[in-house]
């Protein structure tokens, strides 16, 4: 059952897990539409930083470096290429495959969504400082690092 906030019974909203949801829909809320308001969607952001860090790619393997389900990939790879921001050629090793490329514009797009979540890292840690971001980044990083580990 979700709980608007002035309802929420006390021993909710001083759960760890409580807040962490809740800061996680804030973030995903943000997310979602600064992305919008540039024509542009998470998947979109993430497959051009994909491409532009680790160079082209399979589609399978872009799907397991993005963490994109295949079924989801290939719609948003119609998106970016019909956007000219990346490029399918048949794999001269097995022409069953595809490899995709990031174009000149796919790599401007990337920056410039980049730029995007950068804004709405600012926004959303704004009441907090330039230490406890660090922290919190830390220790965030250590529960999903522990969790993925087990």
């Amino acid at each position: 059952m979700e709980y608007a906030d002035d309802v929420a019974p006390a021993r909710f909203t001083s759960l760890p897990s409580w807040l962490l949801s809740r800061a996680a829909g804030v973030g995903h809320r943000l997310l979602t539409e600064r992305l919008a308001e540039a024509g542009a969607r998470g998947y979109h952001y993430r497959l051009l930083a994909t491409l532009e860090e680790f160079g082209p790619a399979s589609q399978a393997t872009l799907g397991r470096r993005s963490g994109i389900h295949l079924s989801d990939l290939v719609a948003v790879l119609n998106d970016l290429e019909g956007r000219g921001f990346v490029e399918r050629t048949p794999d001269p090793a097995d022409k069953r495959r595809n490899v995709i490329t990031i174009t000149a514009a796919g790599r401007r797009e990337g920056k410039r969504l980049g730029e995007r979540l950068d804004q709405v890292q600012e926004e959303l840690l704004a009441p907090l400082t330039a230490k406890e971001r660090e922290q919190l980044t830390e220790l965030l990083g250590r529960i999903v690092a522990h969790h993925q580990a087990a």
